[in-house]
This record gives C-alpha cells, sequence and structure tokens, in this order.
C-alpha cells in the first residue's frame, strides 16, 4: 500500500459530526441543482442509443455488426471484456483496502463500488446482444433438458454467466451494507416526508447501537474477504475465454493474472477520473484531498508497470519457445493493420504513465486526469487487439479477414458509455456519494493521532 508523507492529514482539519453529516447528507436530501439536471439529459440521449442499437440488433441481426466469419468477436465482446474490467475494480479496490485498513478509503470506496455495479451490469448486456437472439438467453442455465440441449459446462463462456451473476449478487450486498448507516443519516435530517419514509426503509430499522455496530462491522468484513478472491475469480474466467482456444496468441497460462492485473489498472484509472470530477463538480476538497490523488496515482504506476511486464512477455515467449504460429501473432499485432491499436496500447499503459514518477505530476489534476482518460483508452485498445487482431489471423490463410466496425459498432460502445453517466448521475443525486460514518471515524482518529 502507498507510503506518503504521514505528517498530512487525509481529511481537512476542524471536521466534527455535525459538519460531516451536514455538507455530505445535504448533497443527497438537497434540491436538484440544474446542472444535474442537463447533466442527466445528456446522459439520457446516450442510454436511449445503447437501448435504440439494442432494439435494431435483435430486429435485423448481428449482421449489422462488422464481424465476419474470421472475426466472430468485434466490438461486443471487447467492449464486454473492457467493461468487466472496469467493474471488477471497484469492489476489489474497496474490500482489499479495507481489509488492509487503509483509511484513505474513506473519501472514494462508495463511488468505486458503485462504478462496479452500473460496469458489471453494462457488461452483462454484451454477451446477451452478442448471441443475437436475447430470448434464448436461459440456455446458458442447467434448466430441465427437454430439447436435449445442454450448456456445455466444460466451456469458460458457460462459466462466466455464473461467475458475473455472483459477483453483481455480493458487490450490491457489500454495496448496500455499507450504506446502511447512512441512510439511517439522511433518514434522520430528511426535510420531507417522503424522504424520511424512503431513507428509513432502507435503512432497515438501523438506530446505531452498540449491537447494531457489532453485526455491521462482522457483516461488513465478511463480505470483503469474500469479494477479493470472487473478483479474481471472475476476471480469471474471463481470461480462460481465450486462453483455453487454439488460436494463436491466446494459448498462454498468462492470461489469467494479466487480465485481473489489467481490471485493476483500468478500474483504478477510471476511479480517478470519477473521483476528480464529483471532487470539482461537488466541492469535495476537503474529504478528497491530494494525498488521496497520490495514492491512487502510485497503484497506477505500479499497475503500469506490471501490464509493461506482461507485454514484454507477450513478446518473448514466443521467440523463446520458437513457436511460428504465436510469433506470426506477435508480427501481426506490431507491423499488422492494427498496429496502431498495438503502439497506442503500448503508449497509453506502459509510456503515458511513467510521467507519475514525478510528485508534483501525481499531484497535478490536468496531468492526473489526463493519465487517467489515456490509460482507460488504452487498456479499450488492448481488449481491440486481443480479440480483433488475434481472430483476424488464424492457422490457415483462409482464416485470414479483416473486421471494420459498423455505425451500430461505434453507435453500442458510445451508448453504453451514455448508460453509465445515466446511472452514475442517479446514483450522485439520491445516495450519499462518500461513507459519512466512515468519515466520521477517521476524523476522530486523525484528532486522536494529533492529541
Amino acid at each position: 500500500m502507498p507510503s506518503l508523507d504521514r505528517g498530512e492529514p487525509w481529511l481537512a482539519p476542524d471536521q466534527t459530526d455535525t459538519r460531516l453529516s451536514q455538507e455530505l447528507g445535504d448533497l443527497a436530501t438537497r434540491p436538484t441543482p440544474r446542472g444535474w439536471w442537463w447533466g442527466f439529459g445528456g446522459s439520457s440521449l446516450g442510454a436511449l442509443l445503447l437501448f435504440g442499437t439494442a432494439l435494431a440488433l435483435f430486429v435485423a441481426g448481428v449482421g449489422l455488426w462488422g464481424i465476419n466469419t474470421s472475426v466472430v468477436w468485434g466490438f461486443d465482446i471487447t467492449n464486454y471484456v473492457w467493461w468487466i474490467g472496469i467493474g471488477n475494480a471497484g469492489t476489489l479496490i474497496s474490500a482489499m483496502l479495507y481489509l488492509a485498513r487503509q483509511p484513505w478509503r474513506a473519501s472514494i470506496n462508495r463511488f468505486a463500488e458503485a462504478m462496479t455495479l452500473f460496469a458489471a451490469l453494462i457488461a452483462g448486456l454484451f454477451p446477451i446482444m452478442h448471441m443475437g437472439r436475447p430470448y434464448l438467453f436461459y440456455w446458458l442455465a442447467p434448466y430441465p433438458s427437454v430439447m436435449g440441449v445442454w450448456p456445455q459446462f466444460r466451456s469458460p463462456l458457460v462459466w462466466d454467466m455464473f461467475a458475473i451473476l455472483i459477483y453483481i449478487l455480493v458487490s450490491s450486498l457489500f454495496w448496500y451494507t455499507g450504506l446502511i448507516p447512512d441512510f439511517a443519516t439522511l433518514r434522520d435530517r430528511a426535510q420531507g416526508r417522503w424522504q424520511a419514509w424512503v431513507y428509513g426503509v432502507l435503512a432497515l430499522g438501523w438506530r446505531g447501537s452498540a449491537r447494531h455496530w457489532q453485526r455491521y462491522e462482522q457483516a461488513y468484513t465478511v463480505m470483503a474477504a469474500l469479494a477479493v478472491p470472487l473478483v479474481v475469480s471472475v476476471h480469471s474466467v474471463v481470461g480462460y475465454d481465450f486462453s483455453t482456444s487454439v488460436m494463436p496468441g491466446w494459448r498462454s497460462t498468462l492470461f489469467a493474472p494479466f487480465f485481473v492485473v489489467g481490471a485493476m489498472f483500468s478500474g483504478f484509472a477510471m476511479v480517478i477520473l470519477i473521483t476528480l470530477i464529483l471532487r470539482a463538480a461537488f466541492g469535495l476538497y476537503a474529504f478528497i484531498t491530494a494525498r488521496h490523488l497520490e495514492a491512487m496515482a502510485k497503484i497506477v504506476l505500479a499497475a503500469s508497470l506490471l501490464m509493461g511486464y506482461a507485454y514484454a512477455m507477450e513478446v518473448f515467449i514466443p521467440w523463446y519457445t520458437g513457436n511460428p504460429d504465436d510469433g506470426r501473432a506477435v508480427a501481426h499485432n506490431a507491423t499488422g493493420p492494427y498496429a496502431p491499436a498495438y503502439w497506442g496500447m503500448w503508449l497509453c499503459n506502459v509510456g503515458v504513465p511513467q510521467v507519475l514518477w514525478w510528485r508534483e505530476a501525481r499531484r497535478n489534476i490536468a496531468v492526473l486526469a489526463w493519465v487517467a482518460v489515456l490509460v482507460c483508452v488504452g487498456m479499450w485498445l488492448e481488449r481491440y487487439v486481443i480479440v480483433v487482431s488475434g481472430l483476424s489471423q488464424g492457422f490457415l490463410p483462409s482464416q485470414f479477414r479483416l473486421y471494420f466496425p459498423t455505425f451500430w459498432d461505434w453507435s453500442a460502445w458510445l451508448g453504453s458509455l451514455g448508460f453509465f453517466l445515466w446511472l452514475f448521475f442517479l446514483f450522485a443525486r439520491f445516495v450519499p456519494m462518500v461513507p459519512i460514518h466512515e468519515l466520521r471515524r477517521l476524523a476522530h482518529e486523525q484528532k486522536s493521532e494529533a492529541s
């Protein structure tokens, strides 16, 4: 975990329970600001684009996409792997930092967990769209074999369904459990009857007694301990989708850890981006300090080095083993028609984050924002290279096909971003985006250490 200047506090000084409850609770209970409506309206158009694209796809079929007989996975699976990577990171970050007793998680864990839920939900839409016939989605489940057709349980694609559903379930419970004390705070501070009723129901009768806190700590710790291996298993399974195939360049035992680190890398970049936006939009400067930004930047830098190692191994192993097919796949990535995406991946994921070796860069908002954006872009390019470039060159020349995305590929991708923002606007408006009770505890700990 990051070792920073221990003399610098995580929170701005003079934070009291009353002040924290008032400033953070008012974010969810105050009248809706005009800027929120503009953002919500714009993101609603993006969400409509996604669902309009899905409707057109289900009516006309997957022929709308640019896929062909060789590149059968195009933008849909690229987007799926990218979104599930983003989704894996939030719960992993929150659970690992909680188990490691890192106090700085208190300022970022709530929206990081929300990011997980929204991204995992969106990721789950793409395999359904990829099927082209969503009404047959139940074929993935072990339903009674009345037609003599059973799911192929040896396929990681089936494992995906179980892994993602369990992951969404555990992440939802982990997120909601952490919210219960804060819902009680909003219930007690509600100005209207309907707010008090809604937040009262969500608080599940929380009164803040010693018994309630004891049960809360036990349940939260158990779920955090369950979430960490679950997160690792989910993205490992996604890695197995590729590594258990026979395609050149995919047959690697490195894929599972490579995908897990990549998920943490892209997820932390997205968390930094969300943190900077929420911090500026809602004036959270007293609760998300430069020290938080520096801690996250150090983790991104460390993950970038691991990604560079994995990319180097993808080149080294084919050369070391002398496998001609894997060597041809590497050459195709680096010099073929998808070479701009390949070198863009190296630049964004390995080159650009090296600027974070400098402390001034880690605390510079503009630099940090650009690094986070480029890492998110670079990780999407990495998924694109793995999926599209990998499939475009099989073992036989007759399998060589190029992939050209169509309007519908792009609309699904941009629409998913709009839907993600739409969900996040709802979250920021009605849910305490920063955990009030954890910041109260952190403020007390800071005062105790200072005295």
